[in-house]
């Protein structure tokens, strides 16, 4: 005769079907999209909690949010026109070029920004500028990421 655990185990073990999630091709792994969400918000929640506790005046954390955001959103603009215009999705040279163009300003307004902020000692300067990549990055990734999954769904 069986005892109540050894019950309790054999009773777990066949009756209930295991649900596996099945990843369509081309889809990226749940570990791979967790891991960018994750660097996403570390990324820009440690420069906004860098901004929130730093000395400096109101408009240089402006100037510093600013820079923040028309990076971000610069990067994932520019990560679609490429990826479209590999696809053969129409992208206007005008898009394009604003694109770059964006990226490029936002990061030399960062990089001018900190190496002419004398407020700031260098290893806060440091701090924002990893931040700030690591979020461009993150941004980037989490954007392919949405679109990679998107395209896997479609094709079923």
């Amino acid at each position: 005769m069986a005892t109540d655990q050894e019950a309790l185990l054999d009773r777990g073990r066949d009756d209930e079907p295991k649900v596996e999630y099945e990843r369509r091709e081309g889809e990226p792994t749940p570990a791979f999209k967790g891991a960018s969400w994750a660097a996403l918000l570390i990324g820009v929640g440690a420069y906004l909690i860098g901004l929130f506790n730093a000395t400096m005046e109101l408009n240089e954390k402006g100037y510093y949010f600013a820079v923040l955001i028309v990076g971000l959103y610069s990067a994932v603009s520019l990560q679609k026109a490429v990826r479209d215009k590999e696809e053969g999705i129409p992208v206007t040279n005008i898009y394009y070029g604003i694109s770059w163009l964006a990226l490029i300003i936002s990061i030399l307004l960062i990089g001018i920004g900190l190496y002419n902020a004398g407020s700031i000692i260098l290893s806060e300067k440091g701090f924002y500028g990893m931040a700030f990549v690591l979020s461009l990055f993150a941004a980037v990734t989490v954007q392919k990421n949405i679109r990679d999954t998107q395209q896997a769904r479609e094709k079923d």
